[in-house]
């Protein structure tokens, strides 16, 4: 859901499955939101994560043998070729995403999560596990002072965080993993806007997060972030965010018993 109406949604969600009908893939994107002034690209974030979505759509189904991390590197490239005639592409601002990609078979299941988004699993006696890349949670306070700094220092840099961007070579800097298919009986994954609840307003744990999300459906998620959104006024003045909401997107999958 985007965060305000007037502005187009930066994030992409997909599920698919392959034509065998056996296993699937799902791939979130939360896109990231320049500050204004130049970023080097004709091209808005929107357009970067249908592109790169859709690449990682196809890709994740189609190459069942390539390593997701291989999957992401060649979105990135190919989204890359779309523009870098036009664009300049070596701008710290240029378009750019964090990512959850998530593949399973009958036998395996295999996830990465680049940046802040997350991606929760619940196994069959219904304990969760959180998967999250918490490079960005974990920078000093004045790393995060102004965008100039952000960028300069710590954006796509060792010692800072990665998001998909222009660089194939960042889907190398993913958190990655694979556990058999049997110990998944579903998934949630999360923009940072959805994630908030937990991460932000300490609403519960991520188990918590996940029951709720099972028994009252996304829409009350977005619903309860957007209302501890408004009234959080300290944070806003502290991180002087220009929007009071983010774009939030939720995306839960239920699998078929193993087997």
């Amino acid at each position: 859901m985007p965060g305000d109406p007037a502005r187009p949604n930066e994030d992409f969600a997909s599920v698919a499955l392959p034509a065998s009908g056996q296993g699937g893939c799902l791939v979130v994107l939360d896109g990231v939101t320049p500050p204004r002034g130049d970023t080097g690209c004709l091209h808005s974030v929107p357009w970067y994560t249908a592109r790169l979505g859709g690449a990682l759509t196809e890709l994740t189904v189609s190459l069942p043998d390539v390593p997701l991390s291989g999957a992401l590197a060649r979105a990135i490239a190919r989204t890359s070729e779309a523009h870098a005639a036009s664009c300049d592409l070596s701008h710290p601002r240029t378009p750019q995403a964090t990512v959850v990609l998530a593949r399973w078979t009958e036998e395996t299941f295999d996830y990465l999560v680049l940046s802040d988004s997350a991606l929760l699993l619940e196994s069959p006696d219904g304990a969760v596990t959180p998967v999250l890349d918490d490079r960005l949670s974990r920078l000093p306070r004045e790393a995060l002072v102004s965008d100039a700094v952000t960028d300069a220092g710590y954006r796509n840099k060792e010692g800072g965080f990665f998001t998909a961007a222009a660089d194939p070579a960042v889907a190398a800097r993913a958190v990655t993993g694979a556990v058999p298919r049997a110990r998944v009986r579903s998934l949630t994954a999360l923009s940072d806007g959805a994630a908030r609840w937990t991460e932000r307003f300490r609403e519960g744990d991520w188990t918590d997060l996940h029951t709720a999300v099972r028994k009252n459906g996304a829409q009350w998620l977005v619903d309860r972030v957007r209302a501890l959104e408004t009234a959080d006024r300290e944070t806003r003045a502290y991180l002087g965010r220009s929007k009071t909401h983010d774009d939030a997107t939720v995306v839960r999958v239920e699998l078929p018993p193993a087997g």
